[in-house]
């Protein structure tokens, strides 16, 4: 049972799939039903099983919903993974929209602590539970007009790894993976310029989540670069 963010395109809806290949339930979730249900259709036509969720993540109520609709359906969640990411434009630090940026620090850091909050008791149910979360190479320097993302990543990652040394004595892990330049809509916002058949397709990277989401895995509290 694997729930995934940011799933109606992209690098959320490759993983999804892959997930689904792997034999994992998916559960869906974005704000485009429309995309969520072109990735079903790829999930079932691939053979898999999918369950899908239209949700606006900066709902936390609604997540918490969600969290309480998985206990009551399936009692546990074996991979939790937050994907769904917004880049709010590219702006000097004092000229963001204010709208602008709480939007993107309620979609990249807020929602994800919801996650966290919902479904932690259920990735503790799990026999193995895995948490991972996507966060960006923006968080290793200082990049000039990228605050709102650069910091709203850099605050999931101090969180998650502080969510991985809590867990640390349970059998869930809490990783961070670093996808690296992809061919997604949200790098085409930041370089539209770039040529995105010059850049890696989302499905070349799956392996790395596949890889943190086994039970088999250890690693905890780590970044992990997929490329």
């Amino acid at each position: 049972m694997a729930l995934v963010t940011g799933a109606s395109r992209g690098l959320g809806a490759a993983v999804a799939e892959r997930f689904a290949a792997e034999g994992a339930h998916v559960i869906l979730v974005a704000r485009n039903v429309g995309g969520l249900e072109e990735c079903d259709d790829r999930v079932k036509a691939a053979g898999g099983s999918a369950t899908l969720v239209p949700l606006d993540l900066s709902d936390g109520a609604g997540i918490d919903r969600l969290g309480a609709a998985v206990a009551e359906r399936w009692g546990r969640l074996d991979v939790l993974l937050g994907n769904a990411a917004m880049l709010g434009g590219l702006s000097p630090v004092g000229h963001f929209d204010p709208e602008t940026w709480d939007q993107v620090l309620a979609i990249n850091t807020t929602a994800n602590w919801r996650l966290i909050r919902s479904f932690d008791p259920l990735l503790r149910a799990a026999e193995a539970g895995r948490a991972i979360f996507v966060t960006s190479g923006v968080t290793e320097g200082v990049f000039p007009y990228w605050a709102a993302y650069a910091a709203s990543k850099s605050a999931l990652e101090a969180m998650v790894q502080i969510y991985a040394a809590e867990v640390h004595k349970t059998a869930v892990r809490a990783n961070l993976i670093n996808p690296g330049p992809l061919a997604t809509r949200l790098r085409a916002q930041a370089f539209p310029g770039e040529d995105p058949n010059e850049l890696a397709q989302p499905e070349s990277i799956t392996d790395v989540f596949v890889d943190l989401a086994s039970a088999e895995c250890q690693r905890n509290g780590e970044i992990v670069k997929a490329t």
